[in-house]
């Protein structure tokens, strides 16, 4: 049973999410945003976050920031705080997905299963070697050389589909469709910021070996050469 922790205010709301993941067989745990968010997801060890970003203590982004240095969980956001700005902060934060309230709960199953799937796609078993940089699909870890890579989920994801189809391109709603999934609301400039961040990540790695290309007009490519 997939394990899914709760951070939300709002007890109504609480209870309604609560209430329609648990019929769909998830194992839902709520805090409401107090001081023992944190050490309540790293105990319980959940399989994603549903998180608001209104909380009368903390700013749900710097509990992002928070679950982001201790790994890789998907993450969604669920918050008044609707306008594209908003969202784009989020994203570019390191979350897996948006939703504005008020929501239908039918669309949050919906976005967490489909999340949930996206990350079960990118565990299975399996090393991809591109000249000295490794990636560890199963582990979930990148290195080059020894170095390890410090990657937000949706970088990992979009890494690891690009390795996997080395010197093809691919355009913008193609990466949407295939990394973020296409009920993602976030736009193409959400594709841009992810390859900017990526490519940082990915400085260490020789150009000599690959890189990730641009190809105006078209849409980016993993380049190994």
């Amino acid at each position: 049973m997939k394990r899914i922790l709760l951070i939300e205010d709002e007890m109504p709301i609480a209870r309604l999410v609560q209430v329609y993941l648990g019929r769909a067989g998830y194992e839902v745990k709520w805090n409401e945003g107090n001081h023992e968010a944190i050490p309540t997801f790293l105990s319980w060890k959940p399989d994603l976050v549903l998180l608001d970003l209104m909380l009368p203590d903390h700013d749900g982004l710097d509990i992002l920031d928070q679950i982001r240095q201790y790994g890789s969980c998907p993450v969604i956001i669920i918050t008044a705080r609707g306008t594209v700005p908003d969202k784009l902060q989020g994203l570019a934060q390191g979350a897996d997905d948006y939703i504005a309230k008020p929501f239908d709960p039918e669309e949050v199953l919906a976005r967490v299963q489909a999340v949930l799937r996206r990350s079960s796609y990118i565990s299975e078993a399996d090393t991809i070697r591109l000249g000295t940089l490794s990636i560890d699909v199963t582990a979930q870890n990148a290195l080059i050389g020894k170095t390890p890579l410090a990657l937000m989920p949706r970088d990992w994801q979009l890494l690891v589909f690009l390795a996997r189809h080395p010197n093809q391109c691919f355009s913008r709603d193609q990466l949407l469709d295939q990394v973020w999934g296409m009920d993602f609301e976030g736009g193409d400039r959400s594709v841009d910021t992810a390859v900017k961040r990526l490519r940082k990540s990915l400085l260490p790695w020789p150009t000599s070996e690959g890189e990730i290309s641009t190809i105006r007009g078209m849409g980016y490519s993993l380049r190994v050469y």
